[in-house]
């Protein structure tokens, strides 16, 4: 299990530098200069194992998708389970990102990350919430307003979740809900 834990740190702590390098950066400053970037935002959360590496981990596999030209990470934020008890408490992490494709082709490569990381399911038996090791939410996309069977944004419960607002009040505090008009800070204070 030590051992384990070991290749583990240093598989995330590689990636990580590399998706940091100066590679990655002149990338994407010629992604920059090439296209229109979109801004989008994704919660990060876990409950179970080693939540912090995992969401480190989480970032790490977001920041080398193929149509990630940069990314920025909000303080990590604790909080109580939503919608189920538990005596685990979350870690919450928001990531802004700017990227080059679509709602759905960005949310395709935030579920491979997901699944790359715990493929299992995050409901119960029952269809509730339930404790998990990570879940990777794409919260807006710009001003983005859509729905399908498998992705709505924005996110259909932001506006009741602190844990999704800090975030992206920290991140972005200048971006409006654009069915409601309201920014994260506004949102917080209705909560």
């Amino acid at each position: 299990w030590p051992a384990w834990s070991a290749v583990f740190r240093f598989r995330v702590t590689t990636i990580f530098r590399r998706a940091t390098s100066s590679k990655v950066s002149r990338k994407s400053r010629y992604r920059a200069r090439s296209r229109k970037l979109a801004t989008a935002h994704v919660n990060i959360g876990s409950n179970l194992g080693d939540s912090r590496a995992l969401i480190r981990r989480a970032v790490a596999g977001i920041s080398i998708l193929p149509h990630v030209a940069s990314v920025r990470c909000s303080r990590v934020v604790e909080s109580e389970p939503w919608g189920f008890e538990s005596e685990h408490r979350f870690l919450n992490m928001g990531v802004e990102l700017s990227v080059d494709c679509s709602p759905e082709e960005l949310f395709k490569g935030l579920m491979h990350v997901q699944d790359r990381i715990c493929g299992a399911s995050h409901r119960s038996a029952s269809g509730g919430y339930a404790d998990r090791l990570i879940d990777v939410d794409l919260i807006y996309f710009d001003d983005v307003i859509m729905s399908t069977p498998r992705l709505t944004l924005p996110h259909p419960r932001m506006h009741l979740r602190d844990f999704v607002l800090r975030p992206v009040e920290e991140l972005a505090p200048g971006w409006h809900h654009p069915q409601t008009g309201l920014t994260a800070a506004e949102m917080l204070l209705s909560i």
